[in-house]
């Protein structure tokens, strides 16, 4: 896959490109099957498949103080679309002169004269342009005049047994909620954070006999408070592990934290990156009265994960 960050660095327009647009955080299963027509169109005229999105988060820009947990980090979200199969990846710096570029601009200086556009596969509720005064109609107004094709998207359900649009509001509601589990359904992945592992308190293995590692997060939304299930990518290897978010409150320090015991592990790993995919949640935070009566927790959590994850 061709990464593009900058409009700059296109050179010529793509031959016969199909394109599609999106924030596209999370890159659910829904984000997956735009991608797929993509490619199948391009396939059928001989083009190049692109996806555009856009990094920071319009959000970011457009709202003050606007802040958005993201699904998946900038990183991740190049990796997954890559993994998609698509030809060319163009993501674009979101600023606000690019915010204020007129609907019309758009399609024409950008989609048509810059990328080449044959083609472009959008949802149902595809906006575009300043203050989003595009939306489908116009779209197929400005194809009919200009000479594209418009496909508009049937929205992916999950199943008849769990209805519902997949989307990526609903993902993050569903991670929040810590329903992780369900989650899953939509990413069609175990819900992912990474980050470096970072000094912590000290007191997991000294105070509990259960090592921890302490994870820093980076702008990734944070699954709700409690005990989880995981499996954690490290140095090439999975292993089984139980991850901990919260305040602690058995030691009544008030300092959140995402800390992860992994199974069957004695490494040092202090300043690695690790990845850490969300199983199932196990349980909510809870004070206990000691810390005994808390390592005993901690084992019981330990053996309901590795049965959870066997």
């Amino acid at each position: 896959m061709e990464l593009i960050n900058r409009f700059d660095k296109i050179e010529k327009p793509f031959k016969n490109a199909v394109i599609t647009i999106g924030n596209f955080d999370g890159v659910h299963l829904g984000h997956q099957a735009l991608f797929h027509e993509v490619i199948e169109k391009a396939d059928a005229i001989n083009g190049t498949s692109i996806v555009m999105t856009f990094e920071p988060h319009p959000v970011r820009v457009l709202k003050q103080n606007g802040h958005l947990s993201l699904i998946t980090v900038y990183e991740q979200k190049i990796e997954l679309i890559e993994n998609s199969g698509v030809d060319v990846l163009i993501c674009v710096p979101f600023t606000k002169e690019f915010a204020a570029i007129s609907a019309e601009d758009f399609v024409q200086d950008v989609l048509l004269k810059s990328i080449g556009m044959k083609a472009i596969v959008v949802g149902k509720d595809y906006t575009f342009g300043r203050n989003r005064e595009g939306d489908i109609d116009l779209l197929k107004t400005y194809a009919k005049n200009l000479g594209f094709e418009v496909i508009v998207a049937d929205w992916i359900q999950t199943s008849k047994n769990w209805p519902g649009r997949i989307s990526s509001t609903r993902t993050r509601e569903l991670v929040m909620a810590g329903k992780v589990d369900e989650a899953q359904k939509l990413l069609g992945r175990y819900y992912q954070i990474r980050g470096k592992v970072a000094s912590g308190r000290n007191r997991g293995g000294r105070l509990l006999g259960f090592p921890t590692a302490n994870i820093l997060l980076q702008n990734e939304l944070c699954p709700k408070n409690g005990i989880y299930a995981v499996t954690v990518e490290c140095s090439g290897k999975t292993y089984q592990g139980v991850a901990n978010i919260g305040f602690s409150p058995t030691f009544d320090d008030h300092i959140f934290s995402v800390e992860v015991h992994i199974l069957d592990f004695n490494k040092n790993i202090y300043g690695q990156k690790i990845r850490i995919n969300f199983v199932q949640r196990i349980r909510g935070e809870k004070k206990f009265s000691s810390i005994s009566e808390l390592s005993d927790q901690i084992n019981k959590d330990t053996v309901r994960a590795r049965n959870i994850l066997s």
